[in-house]
Order: structure tokens, then C-alpha cells, then sequence
């Protein structure tokens, strides 16, 4: 298989789990909402609430999180073989406006997680409001990067 034909491949595979990545980012704040509205702590609705986020983030999320960052390396380490460009791309805006917002997402599933363990401790340290505001910042964030990447803005 060519360099091409690789590439391809990465890029589909990526493709599949940054959209399964996208689908836990954009669920477990409005899971989150739910639960603070509805499952006062230690009530039997609390219970099946951390389940189902638990399972959310360690079913989905965090595989396909761990794909996603494999696959965008592995389609990294291609491309700057694949022209014999090297590793100039890296600075291209286009790329650097594609990898903050990687780190941003990273960010995000991190901090995500890290709330979960609040709700399995029994307490509820944001708002409804507060998880229903910011449920969209993960779409937002992949708006930019898609563009970014499929115009390749900045690119001489």
C-alpha cells in the first residue's frame, strides 16, 4: 500500500473516532444538566445517572479519544513522509488552529471526567445552566478545525 493509500485509511479511521469522541462530548454535559435537575444525591435515580455516564466516558469516550489522538499522530508521521515536505506543516496556521483545538477537546474530556467523579462523590459543583451553556463548546471547537483543515488557511 502506498504512502496515499495509508493515508486514506488513517484518515477514515480517525474521521470514525473523532465522531464517536464528538458524540460523549457533546451527551455527558446534557447528562450532566439531567442529573442535577432531576437525581438529588444518593437517590436511586443518582445511581443509574453515574452509571450511565460512567459507561459513557469509559465505553465510548475514552476510546475513542485515545483513537482519535493514535490516528491523528499516525496520519501526522505519514504525511510528513508521504511528500518529503518533513514536519513544516506543523507551523502551517491551518495546523496549529487544528491542534489547539485538539488540546482544547483533551482538555475538555478531561475536565468532563473530572466532574463525574463529582457527581459519583455526591455533589453537584455547577448548574444545570452552567452544563446546558457550555454542552456546545466542543461543536464550536470542530467548526474551526474542520475549516481550518479543509481549506488549509494560511497555506502559501
Amino acid at each position: 500500500m502506498t504512502y496515499d493509500g495509508v493515508y486514506d485509511l488513517l484518515r477514515g479511521l480517525h474521521i470514525l473516532a473523532v465522531i464517536a469522541w464528538m458524540a460523549g462530548l457533546l451527551y455527558l454535559p446534557r447528562l450532566f444538566a439531567y442529573h442535577t435537575e432531576t437525581a438529588p444525591p444518593g437517590s436511586e435515580f443518582d445511581a443509574h445517572f453515574q452509571v450511565w455516564e460512567g459507561k459513557l466516558l469509559r465505553i465510548i469516550m475514552n476510546p475513542a479519544m485515545v483513537m482519535a489522538w493514535l490516528f491523528g499522530l499516525a496520519l501526522i508521521w505519514v504525511d510528513a513522509h508521504r511528500h518529503g515536505d518533513g514536519w513544516g506543516f506543523l507551523a502551517e496556521p491551518w495546523m496549529v488552529t487544528k491542534l489547539a483545538g485538539v488540546v482544547f477537546m483533551t482538555g475538555w474530556h478531561v475536565y468532563l471526567s473530572r466532574a463525574r467523579k463529582g457527581f459519583a462523590a455526591g455533589r453537584r459543583d455547577r448548574p444545570a445552566k452552567f452544563w446546558r451553556m457550555t454542552n456546545e463548546l466542543p461543536f464550536l471547537a470542530a467548526i474551526v478545525m474542520v475549516i481550518a483543515v479543509t481549506t488549509e488557511f494560511g497555506h502559501p
